[in-house]
């Protein structure tokens, strides 16, 4: 690898963002999720979750095709479950708080929230939303100011507003600068499990099912 490749590689995971996450619950269409890991790369997120509960959707393994995901299948860990409770109790190990966008009378706007914090943005597929056994496990509801005609947001597109809210937030407190939230150690690993991903040059991955 070129020292130009191998530098490019550091100030990426310099960047990476380990307490900032997405949970998709039943989001079947493989191009909104390919969408979705592009963007959550594009931020730094490390690791998102997938959550399938629908009969029809239960498989042993999540096929992700590289073509779909534009490449972001490589720096982006996809964990795959088809049982809420286990999902949701490794989310929570990690993150502190869960946010999901359901209308709710108690919900927030986005950009009152912090998102500079540890957290994990919850959303559900464009037909049904988000599930009332999902909705147990969030701590908050919030969405995203609209004022046309049509108000709603294909699921990729929420996901991409909301993780840039995040973003900006965190670009304000150096977060992507000089107060990177993974000390050395923790970067120098992250490294080399990438370089070992681009080694490979997988053409697809799967995600096996962790329950």
């Amino acid at each position: 690898m070129t020292p130009e490749r191998t530098a490019k590689f550091r100030r990426v995971v310099k960047r990476r963002q380990p307490n900032l996450t997405v949970v998709l619950e039943n989001v079947h269409d493989p191009h909104n999720i390919g969408a979705v890991l592009r963007t959550c790369d594009s931020v730094g997120v490390v690791e998102i979750f997938v959550l399938y509960t629908e009969p029809q959707l239960k498989e042993d393994r999540l096929y992700l095709s590289r073509k779909t995901a534009s490449g972001a299948l490589q720096w982006v860990e996809v964990h795959f479950y088809t049982e809420m409770e286990s999902c949701f109790e490794q989310v929570k190990k990690k993150y502190e708080k869960i946010f999901s966008t359901h209308l709710s009378e108690n919900a927030t706007h986005l950009y009152e929230l912090n998102l500079t914090e540890s957290v994990a943005f919850l959303f559900g597929n464009e037909h049904d939303g988000i599930s009332s056994e999902a909705r147990k496990h969030v701590d908050g509801n919030f969405l995203i100011p609209q004022v046309g005609m049509v108000e709603s947001l294909n699921i990729s597109v929420a996901c991409a507003v909301t993780l840039y809210e995040a973003y900006r937030q965190r670009k304000e407190k150096g977060f992507y600068d000089d107060a990177p939230l993974m000390n050395s150690a923790e970067q120098d690993a992250l490294f080399e499990c990438y370089l070992k991903r681009h080694m490979s040059k997988e053409k697809h991955r799967t995600a096996k099912r962790q329950d």
